[in-house]
């Protein structure tokens, strides 16, 4: 989250979620505790100006099938990262684990391309967060996705937006 979302009414600090002040990325934010998605991506996330979740990243060779084109293991993996940027005004500091992640490839992704993931909740329930998505290169979308999270237990480092 950036520092936008530290204000957010419906948004929630986590302490894994590191603000990043230059390059490309300053105003993003990045989790330094997944190992996973830092070798994946890094996939960062901010709050924009209505209150939404966006997850991107920036395409580079290391994403790319033998095709020269995004491997679709890479953006189903963007997708479930995705899935949890959308989901956490519903989230309310739990943890959460995919259940469900569907997609369908509208076209390929290239090296350079700017790659983001915006969508909605669709419902949230007590123990289930429902989410669909669409992922953009470059602003031509690529995938679009649905998913579950069942939320499996608050978080001890998750202050509220207000304390």
């Amino acid at each position: 989250m950036s520092e936008q979302s530290a204000t957010a009414p419906t948004e929630e600090r986590d302490s894994r979620l590191r603000p990043v002040t230059e390059g490309e990325w300053a105003g993003w934010s990045l989790w330094h505790t997944d190992a996973f998605e830092q070798r994946a991506g890094p996939f960062y996330e901010r709050v924009d100006e209505h209150g939404d979740g966006i997850t991107a990243f920036r395409a580079g060779p290391n994403h790319m099938n033998g095709g020269g084109f995004m491997h679709g293991g890479c953006l189903m993996t963007f997708a479930d990262a995705a899935l949890f940027t959308i989901a956490r005004p519903a989230m309310a500091g739990s943890f959460g684990v995919t259940v469900n992640l569907a997609g369908d490839f509208l076209d390929g992704a290239r090296p350079g391309e700017f790659m983001e993931a915006r969508g909605q909740i669709t419902r949230g329930a007590r123990s289930l967060v429902f989410v669909r998505g669409l992922v953009t290169a470059d602003g031509r979308p690529v995938l679009s996705f649905s998913g579950i999270i069942k939320k499996v237990g608050r978080r001890p480092d998750v202050a509220s937006a207000g304390g």
